[in-house]
């Protein structure tokens, strides 16, 4: 393993600051500025875009997609050029655990997937967009979204592979575990035919 760029308490620093950067619940605050009422009492009670799109809401469903992506970019730019390279790994990975775990939330958050794209984009602009791509494509076609979620998630170490940034394996392994994880009852769902598909109320 090679040997770390800065010191442990300069890495766990940046890990905090994405952690906190993570944790905001850009859903809720969305719900709440268009008068939607509490995003956690709707629909399946995510605090995410795709359940903020359940309400009927397209401007605040891709206003929140936008906002939970960025809050993981952020983190990992902003570690990456005032720290380093392993820094903007730590914090990208704490801005993901935020959206799961949000402090703000009683530790109960979504279940990560733009968050988890934003931190792959800043982290590698090739490997994100192939993510990004691969959503798009399984969500185009099946149009579920927690099985483009799966795809996106399960294929992004092998992408981070085939463009040699190998680097990144292992942080964009955790948080598919981590996707896959969260979407335990979707995964449960779709084999047994009944998951609601994108845009349903």
């Amino acid at each position: 393993m090679p040997a770390l760029e800065n010191p442990l308490w300069l890495i766990g620093l940046a890990g905090l600051i994405g952690y906190v950067l993570g944790s905001v619940p850009f859903g809720v605050l969305m719900a709440r500025l268009f008068r939607l009422g509490d995003l956690r009492k709707v629909g399946s009670g995510n605090i995410g875009a795709t359940n903020v799109l359940r309400t009927g809401n397209k401007a605040a469903a891709a206003l929140t997609l936008g906002l939970d992506a960025a809050k993981g970019a952020a983190a990992v730019l902003l570690a990456g050029w005032l720290i380093g390279a392993d820094a903007a790994q730590a914090a990208g990975l704490a801005a993901f655990l935020g959206h799961l775990y949000p402090v703000f939330l009683g530790f109960a958050g979504g279940k990560g997937v733009a968050t988890f794209l934003g931190v792959t984009l800043a982290l590698s602009l090739p490997v994100g967009a192939a993510a990004c791509a691969t959503w798009a494509a399984v969500a185009g076609y099946l149009r579920y979204s927690s099985a483009a979620a799966l795809a996106a998630a399960a294929l992004a170490p092998l992408w981070a592979w085939a463009w040699d940034v190998r680097a990144l394996i292992v942080v964009l392994a955790a948080m598919a575990l981590l996707i896959f994880w969260t979407h335990r009852g979707n995964i449960g769902r779709l084999a047994a035919g009944i998951e609601p598909k994108i845009g349903r109320r």
